[in-house]
């Protein structure tokens, strides 16, 4: 499942992070990695933190740029490339803006494809569920919401 998100922000990283002169080329690959890791740790902590609801309306959500979940998500990852790569919070914002809502429309529609089986809610769950620990009984109540898919 991760690989399959790492894919989906390479695919996208051409011009907000690979074109970007803020963005050393060396660290290219880091960037795309980090981004990966905080749209999943973002998922991840809307999981344990109960948010069943917040990530039930992401995947359902018509304007998925404008869910909450997504600008928390954004914010996290622009705090997280300013932290370890001392991009300013501009770069770190262009990235950011650049990459994220697009990559989070591709992937809620990818989820929600039932002949796309690159990502499936199972799939996302249980790796957001192996990641956070003790969360079978949400973990379940989402797949719940989304008839088991």
């Amino acid at each position: 499942m991760f690989e399959n998100l790492l894919n989906l922000v390479k695919e996208n990283a051409g011009e907000p992070i690979i074109n970007n002169p803020s963005v050393p080329n060396e660290k290219n690959d880091a960037v795309i990695a980090q981004t990966a890791n905080g749209i999943m740790d973002g998922l991840k902590e809307q999981l344990s933190g109960g948010n069943l609801d917040g990530i039930s309306n992401l995947f359902k959500s018509e304007n998925i740029a404008g869910n909450p979940i997504v600008g928390q998500i954004s914010q996290m990852v622009t705090s997280q490339l300013s932290q370890k790569f001392g991009l300013d919070a501009n770069s770190s914002g262009n990235i950011v803006s650049g990459l994220i809502p697009k990559v989070m429309e591709q992937f809620v529609h990818k989820t929600n494809d039932p002949n796309d089986q690159s990502f499936t809610m199972d799939s996302l769950l249980a790796s957001l569920s192996s990641q956070s620990g003790g969360l079978g009984g949400m973990v379940d109540s989402l797949k719940g919401i989304f008839g088991g898919k």
